[in-house]
């Protein structure tokens, strides 16, 4: 039982999987990066100096006790944390096109079919007919 589990992660779906799923962690770290360092700071500068992730519409307010420690934490919705995940998810699925169009354009193109010739009923025939003579 061993050798097959060692057999079966050895194969090479299994590597390229686990290779796949660890870039996609990296690119994910670099997309969020990306997006929280850089867009969202533009895409607030022009929405009047606004962060999106703060933006939440409060259901209960937290209550304090006396040394300031929260006895019971904030409800709220946080619309602006959605909003962020939104431009996430387009960047992302964008990011994801560029690659897929670039890769498509660097694959080769298939060969050509080769011509396609006499089918064997035809190659028969043939034959009868040529033994009728």
């Amino acid at each position: 039982m061993l050798k097959e589990f060692k057999n079966f992660i050895m194969t090479g779906n299994v590597i390229e999987f686990a290779v796949a799923v660890i870039m996609a962690g990296a690119v994910g770290l670099v997309v969020n990066g990306f997006v929280n360092d850089i867009i969202m700071p533009i895409v607030g500068h022009f929405a009047g100096g606004m962060d999106f992730s703060d933006l939440k519409i409060v259901l209960d307010a937290a209550v304090a006790e006396s040394e300031g420690v929260a006895a019971k934490p904030e409800n709220a919705i946080r619309w602006g944390a959605w909003v962020n995940a939104i431009i996430n998810l387009i960047i992302v699925g964008f990011v994801m096109f560029i690659i897929v169009k670039a890769y498509n354009k660097m694959k080769k193109p298939a060969a050509p079919a080769a011509p396609a010739g006499p089918s064997d009923n035809d190659l028969l025939t043939e034959i009868r007919d040529l033994l009728k003579k």
